[in-house]
């Protein structure tokens, strides 16, 4: 029984833990993006509104670790890590120079482009 006990205790704990470290509607997680500029990963624009839900990407795809995601150039284009939606089908390429733009935006624009969004997230 007491082992039962600790075992379900682990298991809230891990959830928990998984919970503080996502990225829900109005948080965001920036990435350098070298001479493109920053990415902003928003958490507005990849969830549940676009249902989504968070094994559709983790640990699969992206490991929860904050910093554990690397890309480089080479990696755009393949359907691994973003390019497993953003593949031109399920959303914009990432493999389309003309595309770049809408995830390497300059910071300062970038972010607010955000604040806008949550805003209206938040009248929702």
């Amino acid at each position: 029984m007491r082992s039962t006990i600790i075992l379900l205790v682990l298991i809230v704990a891990i959830a928990f833990v998984g919970s503080a470290l996502a990225v829900g509607p109005g948080k965001t997680v920036e990435y350098t993006g070298g001479e493109a500029g920053k990415v902003i990963f928003n958490g507005s624009t990849h969830g549940t509104a676009q249902g989504m839900k968070c094994p559709d990407c983790h640990p699969k795809l992206f490991e929860m670790k904050k910093g554990a995601f690397k890309m480089i150039k080479e990696d755009h284009g393949k359907e691994t890590g973003c390019g497993a939606c953003h593949n031109g089908t399920k959303a914009f390429s990432q493999s389309d120079e003309k595309e770049c733009v809408k995830c390497h935006i300059k910071a300062e624009e970038k972010k607010e482009e955000m604040q806008e969004e949550i805003k209206e997230e938040e009248k929702k």
